[in-house]
């Protein structure tokens, strides 16, 4: 199958990994949690993995090097036990063309726009974008001011109270029941319900949009249910109100401006309610601009299962599960490079972070078998079974690799418990699968809400390189900040 790709990309300078640019176009599509860089996949993939060479992201998250690698005309195999992270990542390394995503998302119009806006009719008629709520009551409707981008507020009638009202009790009948547990940290609890996280009318309105997408050809859907995933956060009662700008420096200004989800599940004071449609319509129109923008250059990927892959008769194979049940799967000694980014410790909860994603997407992710430290007890989730799973990965990988292969991982955690798998195996003196060859520290170019909420949260990472042979290579040695020492965390 031909797919749109931008033109082969040029060598990239290793200077580039201390500037990377900032997320855009597919890239910046889509929120999932924990997105790294674009430049250290890149470079790394150049430089240790050969044309044609076999690349595995065990651990694949929002599918940044699978996106690198197949660019960069290497096979790569792509591992995540989130479903949702499978599905962007697929989006992702095989868009739809502008042509038929717009098409299906103007049927979709046909189907349910005018529904969906007649439950955000005002008493005159016109379209409400968004509603102001503070404790469980309407405060303020928003309204466009034509075509200016300036709003007009209004106070709520007697109209737009019943409106919402009409909606209170609307119960989802497509939209199964999220599984959450006891976690502080993100504000969850096993008894939190989609009734609490959206009004009536928002989730009347999203499984309106699951009807009409479902009237759609198969191969139109995943598109646009990934647009509605990148949307509901924004439809949720999870985004607050920005007020009191410049109060700090003596400049307060009371102008209230629309904030977003940031982080987890909390659900403040004062809320708005988002136009659903509106969120909807400006997700998909984001994602055909980002894909109207590739520099298209036919390239032939084949799609197939890992032993295609593997053999040379197929060119990216991507798939939801467990590594750790999958990577043994793998013949010995067959792959060029395993590069990843496997969870932090307890840095980010992904499939609980995830959940609402996946039940849009009617997924059921298995958290019984995700590596990573959990604040929520009933999950048993913790550092010594992180550690025992991590270290039976680098046990692994470390037979997966060809005698010239290397494997990278992405990785920092805040307590030197978190590292003893690292430690444990640069301390087996009977390992002889693979040799640490030391880090880099891993720059971003914009700092992470995920990453710097906590006290003492780590404001960058390291890739953690290590090969099977212990020759020089000039190319490790020219990124900015290369060691071979040990991270400075555990000093």
């Amino acid at each position: 199958m031909q797919l749109p790709f931008p033109a082969p990309v040029r060598s990239l300078s290793p200077t580039a990994l201390s500037a990377p640019r900032a997320y855009r176009g597919l890239y910046a599509f889509h929120k999932y949690w924990g997105k790294k860089p674009s430049e250290p996949n890149q470079y790394l993939i150049q430089h240790l993995c050969p044309e044609r060479g076999l690349v595995v992201d065990p651990f694949l998250g929002s599918g940044v090097s699978a996106f690198e690698a197949v660019q960069l005309n290497r096979r790569v195999i792509g591992i995540d036990i989130n479903p949702i992270a499978i599905k962007i990542a697929r989006l992702l390394v095989s868009p739809p063309t502008t042509g038929s995503l717009v098409q299906a998302f103007q049927q979709v119009g046909t189907l349910v726009k005018n529904t969906i806006l007649e439950s955000y009719f005002t008493s005159e008629g016109k379209v409400a974008t968004h509603y102001v709520w503070q404790n469980g009551r309407m405060q303020k409707v928003w309204l466009r001011n034509g075509s200016s981008r300036n709003r007009v507020e209004l106070q709520p009638t007697d109209h737009d109270i019943a409106l919402s009202a009409r909606f209170e009790s609307y119960q989802p009948r497509l939209l199964g029941s999220p599984r959450f547990f006891t976690n502080s940290r993100i504000n969850t609890s096993p008894s939190l319900t989609l009734k609490d996280l959206f009004t009536g009318r928002a989730l009347h309105n999203i499984e309106l949009l699951l009807d009409a997408i479902a009237e759609l050809p198969m191969a139109d859907q995943e598109p646009l249910k990934i647009c509605l995933t990148a949307a509901v956060g924004q439809m949720s009662k999870m985004v607050f109100a920005i007020t009191n700008r410049g109060k700090t420096i003596g400049k307060r200004n009371d102008y209230m401006e629309v904030g977003s989800w940031v982080i987890g599940y909390w659900r403040p004071a004062q809320h708005f309610e988002v136009n659903v449609w509106n969120s909807f319509e400006r997700k998909v129109r984001r994602l055909i601009k980002a894909i109207s923008k590739l520099e298209l250059a036919h390239i032939t990927t084949r799609s197939g299962d890992v032993s295609a892959v593997c053999s040379g008769e197929a060119d990216c194979s991507l798939i939801i599960g467990d590594c750790l049940q999958l990577l043994p799967q793998l013949p010995d000694n067959l792959v060029n490079l395993i590069i990843t980014d496997p969870p932090h410790s307890d840095r980010i909860p992904y499939l609980e972070l995830s959940e609402i994603w996946n039940v849009i997407l009617g997924e059921q992710p298995p958290f019984e078998s995700e590596i990573v430290v959990s604040n929520a007890k009933e999950r048993s989730k913790n550092e010594r079974a992180y550690n025992q799973a991590m270290l039976r990965f680098l046990e692994i990988v470390s037979h997966k690799l060809r005698k010239d292969g290397y494997l990278v991982l992405f990785f920092n955690a805040r307590t030197r418990s978190s590292w003893h798998f690292f430690e444990s195996y640069l301390k087996d003196e009977g390992n002889v699968g693979m040799v640490y060859r030391g880090c880099f520290p891993l720059v971003y170019s914009a700092l992470s809400v995920v990453q710097d909420n906590r006290k003492g949260a780590l404001r960058t990472d390291y890739g953690l390189v290590f090969s099977r042979s212990v020759a020089s290579d000039r190319c490790l040695a020219e990124i900015p900040g290369w060691s071979s020492k040990i991270p400075e965390s555990l000093k």
